[in-house]
């Protein structure tokens, strides 16, 4: 009894496996990795010799949005997740759709009356539309509090990538739902991703306010480090 008790003062403490929270409640181990369906990435490994390398190793499944289809943006699925309420994705994708059917018509109707070279310069491909105006409403900088002192001043910082998408998408889809005069959320959807992409709207004055108040507090700037 004692030499056994004796061994086991001699074993290591038990340290559990530290894994990052969404892995933690994963079916799947830390070896397996995600799977590669889009047929470009697929060319990709196959030219470089890589995918003899991954034949041997565990993948994960794929998930029911993920597809191969040349149809797929991943801005426009984004966008409909984000319109999305209480998990009813049919919804939000048919608002989508008359959203872009909407659009769709008001450009026809532009290009038609347009006269000589005007007619060029009228964009009638929604989903284009939908990336101009996500890109032009995309802010560069934000403000954060950050306390020194006893006070709490808001710094301008650079923004992520990520965050900047989310805002863009964010703006536009608050800017429909302030609805005038009884004007259903497609149609006015449709007009702010129409002023949105032509640089216009209140979105873009949306940003521009959040880029004038980091202008205005970039005295403050240097509390982001200290």
């Amino acid at each position: 009894m004692t030499s056994a008790l004796f061994k086991l003062r001699l074993l290591p403490p038990f340290r559990p496996l530290l894994l990052p929270p969404a892995q933690q409640m994963s079916m799947y181990q830390p070896t397996y990795i995600d799977p590669i369906f889009k047929k470009e990435q697929q060319q990709v490994l196959t030219e470089t010799g890589e995918a003899s390398n991954l034949a041997h190793i565990p993948i994960k499944s794929a998930r029911n949005n993920d597809t191969c289809s040349v149809f797929h943006d991943n801005t426009v699925s984004k966008f409909t997740n984000y319109i999305m309420r209480k998990g009813n994705k049919i919804l939000a994708r048919e608002l989508l759709e008359k959203t872009f059917e909407n659009v769709k018509r008001i450009q026809l109707e532009r290009y038609n009356l347009a006269e000589g070279d005007e007619k060029n310069k009228i964009e009638t491909n929604p989903k284009v539309i939908l990336h101009r105006a996500i890109a032009n409403s995309r802010p560069i900088l934000q403000l954060t509090p950050i306390k020194r002192g006893g006070v709490k001043y808001q710094v301008p910082i650079p923004i992520t990538e990520n965050r900047s998408l989310f805002l863009a998408m964010n703006w536009l889809i608050q800017a429909a739902k302030e609805k005038e005069r009884k004007v259903h959320f497609p149609e006015k959807l449709a007009w702010e991703l129409l002023e949105a992409a032509s640089g216009q709207g209140r979105v873009i004055k949306r940003k521009q306010d959040l880029h004038r108040q980091c202008e205005a507090n970039k005295a403050y700037a240097h509390y982001r480090w200290s």
